[in-house]
This record gives C-alpha cells, sequence and structure tokens, in this order.
C-alpha cells in the first residue's frame, strides 16, 4: 500500500475511535508454489509470500475489550469483544480477531484491550490466506500493545492454534508461517514436522520471468467434505503401513508402499497416497531446482503438480484445468492450481514479456466456457509480517 493509501487507513481510524493508531503492521498472503496436502502429512511445502497484504491498525484501551471494525466493511459498525469472557461467541469475520487474542492469552502473553481497524489487499475465498493475513497482523498488533516479543514462527502457531481451536478450521502451518517468515525474492522451503525453514532463492523478475495469480472466482460447495475426505484417506494410508505419517515413507519404499495400501485400503486410498508421495518429491526436487538458480526449469513440475492434484487426488476443477491448459497451450513455463482446490486460484510461471498475452488467453477461454471473468495479477516473492509504524 502507498504512503497516501496508509495515510487514508490512519485518518478513518481517527474517524472511527477518535484518537490515532498507536501502531500499524501488514501481513501477507500467500501462493503455495508447489507442496499442495503434503502438510496434512507431516511433508514440506514451499510457499512465497504475495505483494498483497491485510493492513493492522490499533491502538490500546484501559479495559479488556478488543473492538474491531473492517474498511472492507465500512458500513457495519466496530465490533466489542470482552477478552475475559472467552466462552462468548463470535461470529462472521471478528472470530478470527477474537480468536487469535484469545489464543496469545491461552499461551502465557495476556493482552491489553486494543480498538482495532483492519483493512486487506488479499482476495478472499481464492485461495490465498486472507484469513493467515488477518491472523498474523493482527497477532503483530496486539503483541506490540501489550509488549510481548515473539519469534515470526512462535505468533505463526499461536495464529494456526486461533484458527483451528477457535474458528474451527484444522488448517496446517503453511499459511500462517508464509505469511511471518517470508522474505522478499525467496521461496520459505517448510518442514511442517520441525518447522525448520529454509529460505530459497526466487527472484522472477530477475529470471526474465513473471508469476500470473488467477483468482477463479469460484468456490465449488464440494471443497468443504472433501478437504474431510482427504485428511481422512491420508491417514488410512499411513495406519495400513504402520507409519505416523506419509512423510515416513522413504524414496526407495515408495513403489512398495502404494501395493500395500492398495492391497489393505483400497485404489482410492491409494491414489491419494501416491500423490501425497510424489508431491513430497516434486517439492524437494523444485529445491533442488531453486538452489541451483534454475527458476525455470520448475516449470514441468508444476505441470507434473497439477496433475496428480487433479487426477490422483481429485481437487481440481474446470475452472483450474483451464486456467493451465490454456497458459501452457500459450507458452507458459508450467501452471497448476494452488491451494486447497475446488475453485480459487492457479499460478503461472511464465516469460515476463508472455504474462500479459497468456492472462488475456485465459479471460477468452473463459469467456467462451460460460465463466465469469477470472482475476488476473502478477506476483513474485515479497516480504512476510512486519510492523509499519
Amino acid at each position: 500500500m502507498s504512503a497516501a493509501g496508509t495515510e487514508a487507513l490512519g485518518a478513518e481510524f481517527v474517524t472511527r475511535y477518535g484518537r490515532e493508531a498507536a501502531v500499524v503492521c501488514a501481513a501477507p498472503g500467500r501462493v503455495n508454489l508447489i507442496g499442495e496436502y503434503t502438510d496434512l502429512n507431516e511433508g514440506f511445502v514451499l510457499p512465497i509470500a504475495i505483494p498483497q497484504v491485510t493492513h493492522t491498525l490499533a491502538a490500546p484501551r484501559p479495559d479488556r475489550v478488543l473492538r474491531v471494525a473492517s474498511l472492507d466493511r465500512r458500513d457495519d459498525p466496530a465490533i466489542s469483544i470482552d477478552l475475559d469472557r472467552p466462552e462468548a461467541p463470535v461470529a462472521g469475520w471478528a472470530a478470527y480477531p477474537a480468536a487469535v487474542a484469545r489464543a496469545l492469552d491461552d499461551a502465557g502473553h495476556r493482552v491489553a484491550g486494543a480498538d482495532v481497524l483492519v483493512s486487506s489487499e488479499v482476495p478472499t475465498g481464492a485461495g490465498l490466506s486472507s484469513s493467515a493475513a488477518l491472523e498474523c497482523a493482527v497477532a503483530l498488533a496486539l503483541c506490540a500493545l501489550s509488549g510481548v516479543e515473539l519469534a515470526p514462527m512462535a505468533i505463526a502457531e499461536i495464529a494456526q492454534r486461533a484458527e483451528n481451536r477457535y474458528v474451527g478450521v484444522p488448517c496446517g502451518i503453511m499459511d500462517q508461517a508464509a505469511s511471518m517468515c517470508a522474505i522478499a525474492d525467496h521461496a520459505l522451503l517448510l518442514d511442517t514436522r520441525t518447522l525448520a525453514i529454509r529460505q530459497l532463492p526466487f527472484d522472477v523478475h530477475g529470471a526474465g520471468l513473471g508469476l500470473l495469480v488467477v483468482d477463479t472466482r469460484v468456490k465449488h460447495a464440494l471443497g468443504d467434505s472433501a478437504y474431510g475426505d482427504r485428511r481422512t484417506a491420508c491417514a488410512r494410508a499411513a495406519a495400513a503401513l504402520g507409519v505416523g505419517a506419509l512423510r515416513d515413507v522413504e524414496v526407495g519404499e515408495v513403489a512398495a508402499a502404494l501395493e500395500e495400501i492398495a492391497a489393505k485400503a483400497g485404489e482410492e486410498v491409494m491414489r491419494r497416497a501416491r500423490h501425497v508421495l510424489s508431491e513430497q518429491a516434486r517439492v524437494l526436487q523444485t529445491a533442488e531446482l531453486l538452489d541451483a538458480g534454475q527458476i525455470a526449469e520448475i516449470g514441468q513440475v508444476l505441470i507434473a503438480g497439477h496433475a496428480s492434484l487433479r487426477d490422483d487426488f481429485e481437487v481440481s476443477c474446470a475452472e483450474l484445468d483451464l486456467v493451465v491448459k490454456a497458459a501452457v497451450a500459450s507458452g507458459a513455463l508450467g501452471a497448476r492450481m494452488t491451494g486447497a482446490g475446488f475453485g480459487g486460484s492457479a499460478i503461472v510461471l511464465a516469460a515476463a514479456t508472455r504474462l500479459s498475452e497468456i492472462a488475456q488467453e485465459i479471460a477468452a477461454r473463459f469467456s467462451a466456457a460460460g465463466y465469469g471473468a477470472p482475476l488476473c495479477f502478477s506476483a513474485s516473492a515479497s516480504a512476510g509480517a512486519r510492523r509499519e509504524r
């Protein structure tokens, strides 16, 4: 956001609360380059933060009341949450900041009351982790107001617990870790079992490339129930092998493991496991390529990842498949869905000079298929959450 935009937010805070904000924090959304559903199996993921962020402005209160308002819901009044009554239900978007405050309390970091205003550039419902961006931006602001100093990954863990425990979404740690720990021009290789991270070079512009994010603007209802089904299938596959998670299958044992899963748990469970095990290998292959500075070469890995998500894990949809098909036909180096699937977004890696033409071709094919217009925007690996004032 420009300085003028932040200034306008500050003016809105004064209008809403009658005083100036004491802190301004920002946390980005993310796209996952490769490593879909591996986090459910304690494996590796490789996300980047995107330039779009959620801003949180906050000022302390003398009581334990959290008042939250959103510039994206300009006509809605501020919602008051009594932090000393954690059992009181909070509905809608305000459940996320309320959950963060309660999770901080649970972790032994008693936070002060605050007046909070949020404004987000991260598209909602697009699989770009708008909820994690909100959680992390609010957590940073509340910590700053309360004198709580925590490492970025510690905040990510608290934000994840907030979403799991109080919002009721069984998400993994990837989204919050990417929002908190990413650095510019790098991808974040995260071991979701140990939470070890490694920053890998991913300067697409320096390589003459571009990364296009395509929000299909659709979300199929099947996604909610199917997520749980996939999680259960992965657990059944691990149980069939007698391991704690599919992460524990060694590379040389994959073929035999898949045969055993098919025999004990059936063909469908085997295909779900095959995606996870092959996706784990794709994450590590991509990491090797990035370490070697071979960004363009990851394109074929992205394409293979999409095929696996489409055919073995069955979480793609017609709109996402069309994005990938159109992009590759238009000369993209690679493309795949990103996120949980059944709608949401896809990413396209291509020469920088081709991005505009590829976006136009995708839009034209959507129109010809009778779909609504997608939202296409370029992205780069960006900085993680930070306090701006």
